[in-house]
């Protein structure tokens, strides 16, 4: 009989085992809106030529004596129906499931993914491989003259983080690079002497309150905007797209409050690629996280332009080579750390569940761009438009891009929408047209 093959978990997958919950499942979702309604026998076959070429995604989670670990599954995933709220649960610590799902809904294909297999990134690189093989089986006639794309360059299994951030480094003299820094800063932000304003004490941190759906659901709203004309208009302020529609939600957080009579701090959480400093094929988890923050003012009127401003200096700050290096290296050193070792993995997870705690009650909200989605010539006259979202314990945002359109995806646990009226309302200010979509989550909508 074969031995298992099985894999250390990475540094950054432990607290999403850790933290995760009824209302925050630590699944995220990519989404594809097709031009014609799914047919699920292709599915399956498209999902099983892209599953032989993603190795990482054969496993399922095991809980050790110290750790957890990925261990191979003998098996085929199976595409299904959806029946169920959107990133529901996909982790059962007492069974042996896949850590990702396919689903189909009349013209959607989903990807649900549970954060401790992969990142945006990796699940991004299943998903294009998975939309342009269903799409070949399906119009096979049609793009019979499209080459097939060549093999993608990742590495599967490789722990991005020990190689670049433990003691004993796999490329020590590799240096990480700043290329990526040049989109976040403008001519006038450039001035890295300017002082930065810091992120404030946990107590003084706003958290948004509402009513919570009755089943755990998540509240999600679709949005699609011309990517063109956002581009644009942060292109003008001379900031990032990441940073522009940030700043925008910021605010309409503070303008959905009720009480503005006394200073606000708003804080948000954005998640950093660090593919982009560190050369680094992996499928696996290989991001980092920053917080950014604004204190609003109860005699201001006009934000915006100190708002982008400051936002954009301290995402600079943060994403300079000592900032990362030094970041990283203390969360990595927790792992090392001799006393980690040898302590039984239910300690570690309180110690992770308290970390992240903390975290919590530093942030506001939380955003992430996954950037443009990348398919081969002619598919878009099968693929309208994709979306991605993830569950959110906090009001959070989603950020993607396909051909000429930007979808901005919102999920919160609770069932008010008041911040996203107030969001749509700076866009429409500024002449950029929204479609949107809401899902149902309180009784009196479903009836």
């Amino acid at each position: 009989m074969e031995k298992k093959r099985w894999v250390k978990l990475d540094n950054a997958s432990n607290i999403f085992l850790a933290a995760r919950s009824e209302t925050d499942t630590k699944v995220f979702r990519l989404s594809a809106e097709m031009t014609e309604v799914i047919d699920p026998v292709l599915l399956q076959s498209a999902l099983q030529e892209t599953y032989k070429t993603y190795p990482l995604f054969h496993n399922v989670l095991r809980r050790g004596i110290f750790w957890y670990y990925l261990e191979e599954r003998v098996g085929t995933p199976k595409v299904q129906p959806e029946t169920s709220p959107p990133c529901s649960p996909i982790y059962h610590y007492d069974k042996r499931e896949f850590l990702f799902r396919v689903l189909y809904y009349k013209d959607r294909i989903h990807l649900e993914v549970f954060h401790a297999l992969t990142d945006g990134t990796g699940a991004l690189w299943f998903f294009e491989d998975l939309l342009t093989e269903y799409v070949r089986l399906r119009q096979a006639k049609v793009l019979e003259s499209l080459d097939k794309p060549e093999q993608r360059e990742k590495a599967d299994l490789e722990d991005s983080f020990k190689r670049y951030f433990s003691k004993k480094k796999k490329y020590a003299t590799i240096e990480a690079s700043t290329d990526p820094l040049k989109k976040y800063q403008g001519k006038e932000l450039a001035d890295d002497n300017k002082p930065l304003e810091q992120t404030p004490k946990t107590m003084s941190v706003y958290h948004v309150k509402g009513q919570k759906t009755a089943d755990h659901r998540q509240r999600v709203i679709e949005m699609s905007l011309p990517l063109k004309e956002m581009l644009t208009l942060a292109r003008n302020k001379k900031v990032s797209l990441t940073i522009y529609v940030t700043a925008l939600y910021m605010l309409a957080v503070y303008l959905a409050k009720e009480d503005k009579s006394k200073d606000v701090t708003i804080t948000t959480s954005i998640p950093i690629n660090l593919r982009q400093f560190f050369p680094s094929v992996s499928v696996r988890n290989f991001f980092s996280t920053t917080i950014v923050s604004y204190t609003f003012k109860p005699d201001k009127d006009n934000y915006l332009d100190e708002l982008y401003a400051t936002l954009a200096q301290q995402f600079k700050s943060r994403l300079q080579k000592e900032a990362l290096e030094k970041r990283l290296k203390r969360f990595i050193s927790f792992e090392f750390n001799p006393l980690t070792r040898i302590a039984f993995r239910p300690i570690k997870d309180g110690v992770l569940k308290l970390v992240n705690y903390i975290i919590n009650k530093k942030t506001t909200v939380a955003m992430s761009n996954l950037g443009r989605v990348k398919l081969p010539e002619g598919m878009e006259n099968y693929v309208k438009q994709t979306f991605f979202y993830t569950a959110a314990i906090r009001p959070q945002f989603c950020l993607m891009s396909y051909q000429e359109t930007l979808t901005i995806s919102f999920t919160s646990p609770f069932v008010e929408t008041d911040i996203h009226r107030e969001f749509v309302r700076l866009l429409t200010e500024r002449e950029i047209p929204v479609i949107m979509d809401v899902n149902r989550v309180s009784r009196e909508e479903m009836e």
